[in-house]
């Protein structure tokens, strides 16, 4: 018997108050924000130094600089690796826009390659047709907390003498043959703002094992100038710079949430779990992977609505929101990440950056130009998905994420009521 969809006027499948929120805090947080609270030292104070040397520990890097957010440490990767005016970097068609701006940032351009339908990511096979005498790196997104196949990758930079930063701002313990993310490439970004694994509020934390990369970061993170603020400064800008550095309340925070990192993303894996053994075989629903050498941090579950099968490929962005708005009636706490393909945005449609036509008409770039048609899959996947990170977090349990997946079900098996929507 058919249920009346909750946005009809039925009952809503998960209760109201059962998803609880991101992150859940504390005495470990109270005690360390507190603690720095009442210190003398609120710029960057010893809990930023501290949190360097812990996370870059923790994910088996060298070094570690912590910035004010993820968008930063990218800035601080694209600079460090030595990419300026006229240099292009391949970049995936579908992320978050910084994984792109990041490269403007530092007056380089960039290239786009379409992703792989299966794991969300930059389609390793399709790097080596980009890259082009002006590639100076290839910047990777572990989309979703799923890594790359780092393999492929590093092997397409061998070959053209290419550097590699990872963007693992959603993928915080994610591994790839058994190594966590950001200790394949050259340097990597993470970020801690509120939705990530690792929550601090806002933040972030560039990477490399490359003592000269670290130095070159270093640089743009604090003024241009060569020494950081834990050392004798002398206030002199030798290089173009920022001012990224963290603060040492965030710091603590990060800190205290770090000590819990390794069973927060236990936890996101049971959830996930979860929702993978009772959603399948939903009839329309295409769920994420975990390829085998892969291990997925669940940042994100991301489920397509197979669009062919359910007879709208025809205006499948309409429909789909029409199936994600069914779901939130139900209190499944999922939305649409990024609806837009880079490729199609208007900072890179327009080609006009910085005012002028720049950076793509500086003297020392080649034409570069971005047809949207020429992504396909990453428009399919942009139309077809919608996603949710908050019932695979603690202090959610499994239970939780069945009942996310009882009002996925329920939308999904009652889909001739949500073709009466407006």
């Amino acid at each position: 018997m058919a249920e009346k969809l909750a946005i009809l006027g039925g009952e809503r499948a998960v209760p109201e108050g059962a998803v609880k929120k991101w992150p859940p805090i504390d005495d470990v947080d109270r005690k360390m924000v507190l603690a720095s609270l009442e210190g003398a030292e609120h710029a960057f104070g010893p809990n930023c130094k501290a949190f360097q040397e812990e996370f870059a520990a923790w994910n088996g890097s060298r070094f570690g600089i912590t910035t004010n957010s993820g968008t930063a440490a990218l800035h601080m990767c694209v600079a460090a690796c030595g990419c300026g005016a006229g240099d292009e970097v391949i970049v995936p068609a579908y992320t978050w826009s910084s994984s792109a701006t990041c490269v403007l940032h530092h007056n380089a351009i960039p290239v786009f390659v379409d992703i792989d339908w299966e794991t969300m990511n930059i389609d390793p096979d399709g790097i080596e047709a980009a890259v082009t005498e002006q590639t100076r790196a290839i910047l990777v997104v572990h989309l979703h907390g799923l890594a790359v196949n780092m393999e492929k990758v590093l092997a397409v930079a061998r070959r053209h003498g290419l550097k590699v930063i990872e963007d693992a701002c959603q993928a915080h313990g994610a591994t790839f043959g058994g190594r966590k993310v950001g200790t394949f490439g050259d340097c990597a970004a993470f970020s801690f703002n509120q939705n990530k694994c690792l929550c601090s509020g806002e933040g972030g934390m560039f990477v490399t094992d490359d003592e000269a990369v670290h130095a070159a970061a270093q640089k743009l993170w604090s003024f241009g100038e060569t020494r950081s603020p834990s050392q004798e400064r002398d206030y002199h800008a030798y290089a173009l710079g920022w001012m990224y550095r963290n603060n040492d309340l965030t710091a603590a925070f990060a800190r205290a949430e770090l000590t819990k990192m390794d069973g927060y993303l236990a936890r996101q894996k049971q959830n996930a779990a979860r929702l993978t053994e009772c959603l399948a075989g939903v009839p329309g629903l295409i769920l994420p992977t975990e390829p085998p050498g892969h291990g997925h941090n669940w940042y994100n579950y991301t489920i397509r609505f197979d669009m062919q099968a359910l007879g709208h490929v025809a205006g499948a962005a309409a429909f789909r929101d029409k199936i994600v708005k069914a779901m939130q009636a139900e209190g499944v706490e999922t939305s649409l990440w990024q609806r837009f393909i880079l490729p199609a945005m208007t900072v890179f449609q327009a080609r006009n950056a910085y005012g002028k036509g720049c950076p793509w008409q500086c003297r020392h770039a080649r034409p570069v130009e971005y047809r949207p048609q020429d992504y396909p899959v990453a428009q399919r996947h942009a139309d077809w998905h919608t996603g949710m990170t908050t019932p695979l977090r603690a202090p959610n349990g499994p239970e939780v994420a069945g009942l996310t997946a009882r009002g996925i079900r329920k939308v999904m098996e009652n889909l001739d009521q949500v073709e009466q929507l407006e």
